[in-house]
């Protein structure tokens, strides 16, 4: 017998039964809750958290919605109690992320794909912060995130890898010290190799690789060749091998296009060497091909993408880029930590959900978990709103909470003339004028 989802399926208590169950004690050790005045409980501070952060109402309607379901508050209020819960939001959010790392199953292979995106608020001419993203390949299941400024780029220090490892990244993480440093762990590392960033060695020689000539010994086959990159200040080197595959034709002559299009834009003239290598793939890793060969390094990178959708729907369907803080400001960062809480808990409740684990990648697939998100997201909006709750009588003063500050420029209403004519139709019982 199929029965829906009762009243009590969708309270916010379902919500706090995903976080560490000592968050009420942190509350307190943290001082996000001190004194007990109009918020009285940790349950209601985090409601009022994730009204804010994950359901993405404003400072008024967050209000409005603490009104309808407990008493009056204002939006001052409101911003004091946020201000103070920063640190318990971090912890409950390591706490979670830490839940992630510790199931691994001891002996089994781990995939991981790192990226980052940026975060800006409204009217921003730049970057004002960047979210860093782990990601379990198979599962995809979101394995940590770190919020950073502008000023911190992509770096696999980021992510939590542990040894035994393979983290696939993208060439915005070709740092030889970071690879090497990465490989002194036992991580190993399939990354898509940035020509011009990165030199390669061939064993005893000190010259660099002259990658494009050794290119067009084979034009039109895929090759592996045995390189290793050097770290001069530490006088370090790590062995590994460089996989190319030519593009198709037509996608060779589609990225040279891509490649003149950039140069033009900072008025430069791409080289030759340039528009050759921009007809390949290049993959950098330190798997073996006896282990890895050419066609299937190239086909694991190209799951990279998965990362990149992880991210979009945390763009897309929970509005992480929705940042509407100032820069540096204390709820800045309590939004955006306490989106990827929210996030987490998404997470961890589709996880039990029945046929979550369709959607593995060691395994035909026949869905993605777009529409699983989507759904749990709608889920968590009912319970965290907890509109059963809404007490009528308290309509009105919700309203008056939420209602615009006085503005040098009034709101718009009818011309004094015509607001006349109104009141003088009614008293007369008339309508033509």
């Amino acid at each position: 017998m199929n029965l829906p989802l009762s009243t009590d399926d969708i309270t916010f208590e379902t919500f706090l039964q995903e976080l560490p169950e000592d968050f009420r004690e942190l509350a307190y050790e943290f001082k996000a809750l001190c004194r007990s005045r109009k918020i009285k409980t940790p349950e209601d501070l985090l409601q009022v958290v994730m009204s804010y952060c994950g359901l993405d109402a404003s400072l008024r309607e967050v209000a409005g919605l603490f009104t309808l379901r407990e008493e009056r508050i204002s939006d001052t209020a409101i911003h004091r109690r946020l201000q103070a819960c920063v640190p318990w939001v971090k912890v409950l959010l390591g706490r979670l992320m830490s839940e992630g790392t510790e199931c691994v199953q001891e002996g089994a292979l781990r995939l991981v794909i790192v990226d980052g995106t940026t975060v800006q608020s409204p009217g921003a001419t730049g970057t004002e912060y960047r979210v860093h993203v782990s990601l379990d390949l198979v599962s995809g299941q979101l394995l940590h995130a770190v919020v950073t400024d502008e000023q911190v780029g992509e770096h696999l220090d980021h992510a939590p890898l542990q040894e035994g490892d393979v983290v696939v990244v993208d060439r915005g993480y070709n740092q030889v010290r970071m690879w090497i440093d990465q490989a002194d762990r036992g991580v190993s590392v399939v990354a898509r190799y940035h020509p011009h960033g990165v030199r390669l060695y061939e064993a005893d020689r000190d010259e660099a690789l002259d990658i494009a000539q050794r290119l067009d010994e084979h034009p039109t086959h895929p090759i592996c060749l045995p390189v290793e990159v050097r770290d001069a200040q530490r006088r370090g080197y790590l062995k590994g091998f460089l996989h190319a595959l030519p593009l198709p034709p037509d996608q060779a002559a589609m990225a040279r296009r891509r490649t003149r299009a950039a140069a033009k834009q900072k008025g430069r003239q791409p080289q030759q060497r340039t528009l050759k290598l921009a007809g390949w793939v290049l993959i950098w890793t330190t798997l073996p091909p006896s282990l890895l060969p050419t066609a299937t390094i190239m086909a694991l990178y190209r799951v990279r993408w998965q990362v990149e959708l992880a991210i979009k729907r945390l763009k897309s369907i929970l509005d992480l880029n929705q940042l509407r803080a100032r820069k540096d400001s204390v709820l800045a960062d309590l939004y955006l930590h306490g989106k990827l809480l929210y996030a987490w808990v998404v997470e961890k409740r589709l996880r039990r959900r029945p046929s979550h684990s369709a959607q593995r990648l060691d395994q035909p697939r026949r869905a993605t978990p777009w529409r699983a998100w989507t759904l749990m997201h709608r889920e968590l909006t009912a319970a965290i709103s907890e509109v059963h709750r809404w007490s009528q009588e308290r309509w009105a003063e919700a309203l008056e909470v939420m209602q615009e500050r006085p503005r040098r420029r009034a709101l718009q209403t009818v011309p004094e003339r015509v607001r006349q004519l109104i009141a003088d139709c009614r008293a007369w019982g008339v309508s033509n004028i």
